[in-house]
C-alpha cells in the first residue's frame, strides 16, 4: 500500500500519542486529556518560573492589605475546586497593566491596573476562577504536551516525508500551540463560574467585568490615535478572544445566573488610595517629559511627539513627522568606551557616520547615524554611560526628508537627558484611586472635571466606573476618581 504524505501526517500524531500513554483524568471534566506532564513537574515549572514574572511585572505590589484581599479571594475560590490541597498561590502584581494569566502548578496573577478596572469582589473572583479553572483542568500542561507531540511529530517527518511535510506540520503546530483553545477558554469560564457559585457570588459578575476590559481596550485605542473597532478584529493567529456572549454560554451551561454576592462597597473600599497608571518603580510621563525617580533621569521630547511608557522601553512617536524616539537601559554592562558600544555592540555591522565621543550633562556619551539599508529611515543613536554598570540608549529614527529639519529638536531632546536631583525624586508621586460618594448636583461631566489627566476625562471616568455616556448618576453611589497625590 502506498502511503500518502497526507496519512503518514495522521499515522504519526496517533503514533505518537499512543506510544507516549500520557492520558490522565481531567480532575475537573472526569475525561481523560492527552498529558505528559505530571503534578509535580508543573509545580516545579510555576516555581521556577515565578521569580521571572515578578522581574518582568514589576514585583509584588507593596501593600499588605491589597495583597491579602486578593489571595483571600483566591483561597474561597480554590476550596471549592476539585483539587483543594493544590496549593494555590495567589500574586497582586504591581503593573499598570489590565492583566491576568496563571502558571502551571497553581500560580495565578492579577495585577493592580486590572484591579482598578474591576467594579466589585465579583468582578475580580471571575477573574480569578477562570484562571484557576486553567489550572484545575491543566490547559498548560495540555499545551506543554501538545507541543512536545508537535516537536515530535515534526521531527519525524522531517526525516521520512521531506522538508514541504515538515514546514506544513510547523505551521499547524504553530496555530495549534498559540493561546488556548476556543474549548479550553470556554472550560474555564464554566469552571470558573461553577467555582464562583459555590463560594457564593453573583456569576453574572464574569460578564459584566469582560464588557468593562472591552470598553477599556476600546478607550486605550482611540488614547493612541488608533480605531477603537480595532480591538474587535483578530486575525487567525491571535488567542482565540473571550466575549461576553461566549461566557454568557458558560454561566448558562453552568446552571443559569444566581443571585449571588457582588460586595462592590468592600472592594472599593479595598482599593481605595491604591496606585494608578505607572508607579515610580516604572517612570512617570509627564506631558513632554520623562521622569524616573527610582533610576533618577530624566529627559525630554520635542514638541508634537507623543510618549509612552513600555515595560522595555520609552517611546515618543510623531504622526506629523512619521519619526520615533526610543529610549532603553543596555541589556548587559559594558566596560569600554560609549565610542566602542556603539562600534562593537549596539551598532556592530552598521556602516556607521560621525562616530564620536560627547558629554551630556556631566555624563560620558557617544553618538553616530546610519541610514537604513533601504534608505527609507536615517537613525541617530546616543550612548550614555549613566553608572558603572549601566548604559542608556537613546535613538532618533526618522525618514531622511526629514531627519534634517528634527536635527534641532533632537539634539535638544538629547542634551534633555539628564540625573535627577534627590529633591526633584522625591516630589515625584503617582496618581491614586479615591472613591468618593455622588452628591445630589454631580454629574458625569463635573466628575469627570476631577480627574487627572489631560485628556479624555470623561471617557476615562465613564469606563473606569462601568458607565454609559447617557447614564443617570444614582445619588450616594461610590464612584472611582483619578487623582494627582
Amino acid at each position: 500500500m502506498t502511503i500518502t504524505r497526507r496519512h503518514f501526517c495522521g499515522l504519526t500524531a496517533c503514533g505518537l500519542a499512543a506510544g507516549l500513554s500520557g492520558c490522565a483524568v481531567n480532575p475537573a471534566t472526569g475525561e481523560r486529556d492527552l498529558i505528559l506532564v505530571n503534578p509535580s513537574e508543573e509545580k516545579q515549572i510555576g516555581l521556577k518560573e515565578h521569580p521571572k514574572i515578578l522581574a518582568q511585572f514589576g514585583g509584588v505590589y507593596d501593600d499588605p492589605n491589597t495583597t491579602g484581599y486578593v489571595a483571600s479571594i483566591g483561597e474561597r475560590l480554590a476550596a471549592t475546586t476539585e483539587t483543594p490541597s493544590l496549593g494555590f498561590t495567589f500574586t497582586l502584581l504591581n503593573s499598570p497593566i489590565v492583566n491576568a494569566f496563571a502558571l502551571p502548578g497553581g500560580f495565578v496573577y492579577i495585577s493592580r491596573g486590572l484591579m482598578a478596572l474591576a467594579g466589585d469582589e465579583a468582578e475580580l473572583a471571575g477573574v480569578l476562577g477562570h484562571e484557576i479553572g486553567h489550572v484545575v483542568a491543566r490547559h498548560s500542561a495540555q499545551r506543554q504536551s501538545q507541543a512536545m507531540l508537535a516537536q515530535l511529530g515534526v521531527g519525524l517527518l522531517g526525516t521520512v516525508a521531506g522538508r514541504e511535510s515538515t514546514q506544513l506540520a510547523g505551521t499547524v503546530a504553530g496555530l495549534y500551540l498559540r493561546g488556548y483553545s476556543r474549548n479550553q477558554e470556554l472550560e474555564a469560564d464554566m469552571l470558573g463560574v461553577r467555582y464562583m457559585r459555590r463560594a457564593g457570588y453573583g456569576v453574572n459578575a464574569m460578564a459584566s467585568f469582560l464588557e468593562r476590559m472591552r470598553a477599556n481596550s476600546r478607550l486605550e485605542a482611540q488614547i493612541a490615535d488608533r480605531s477603537p473597532d480595532e480591538v474587535d478584529q483578530f486575525d487567525i493567529t491571535a488567542t482565540h478572544p473571550r466575549t461576553v456572549d461566549r461566557v454568557q454560554r458558560a454561566v448558562s451551561l453552568s446552571g443559569g445566573p444566581s443571585g449571588g454576592q457582588r460586595l462592590r462597597k468592600t472592594y472599593l473600599d479595598t482599593i481605595n488610595g491604591m496606585v494608578f497608571g505607572d508607579g515610580p518603580e516604572q517612570g512617570y510621563v509627564l506631558g513632554l517629559r520623562f521622569a524616573h525617580p527610582k533610576l533618577r533621569f530624566e529627559f525630554s521630547v520635542p514638541k508634537g511627539f507623543k510618549l509612552q511608557n513600555r515595560p522595555d522601553q520609552v517611546v515618543g512617536t510623531s504622526k506629523q513627522y512619521k519619526a520615533a524616539i526610543f529610549l532603553s537601559a543596555a541589556p548587559k554592562p559594558y566596560q569600554g568606551r560609549m565610542t566602542g558600544y556603539l562600534a562593537n555592540v549596539w551598532a556592530r555591522g552598521a556602516r556607521l557616520n560621525d562616530l564620536e565621543a560627547i558629554t551630556i550633562n556631566g555624563l560620558e556619551a557617544a553618538t553616530c547615524w546610519f541610514r537604513a539599508r533601504n534608505n527609507t529611515a536615517v537613525y541617530r543613536l546616543i550612548a550614555i554611560r549613566f553608572a558603572a554598570q549601566q548604559i542608556f540608549r537613546l535613538a532618533f529614527m526618522a525618514a531622511p526628508s526629514t531627519m534634517k529639519q528634527l536635527s534641532g529638536s533632537f539634539q535638544r531632546s538629547t542634551y534633555s537627558f539628564r540625573r535627577l536631583t534627590p529633591a526633584r525624586a522625591k516630589a515625584l508621586k503617582p496618581k491614586r484611586l479615591r472613591v468618593v460618594r455622588i452628591s445630589p448636583n454631580d454629574t458625569i461631566a463635573n466628575l469627570s472635571t476631577r480627574m487627572a489627566f489631560d485628556r479624555f476625562r470623561q471617557e476615562r471616568f465613564v469606563t473606569l466606573n462601568g458607565l454609559k455616556e447617557a447614564d443617570p448618576l444614582a445619588t450616594r453611589r461610590l464612584v472611582k476618581l483619578v487623582v494627582q497625590t
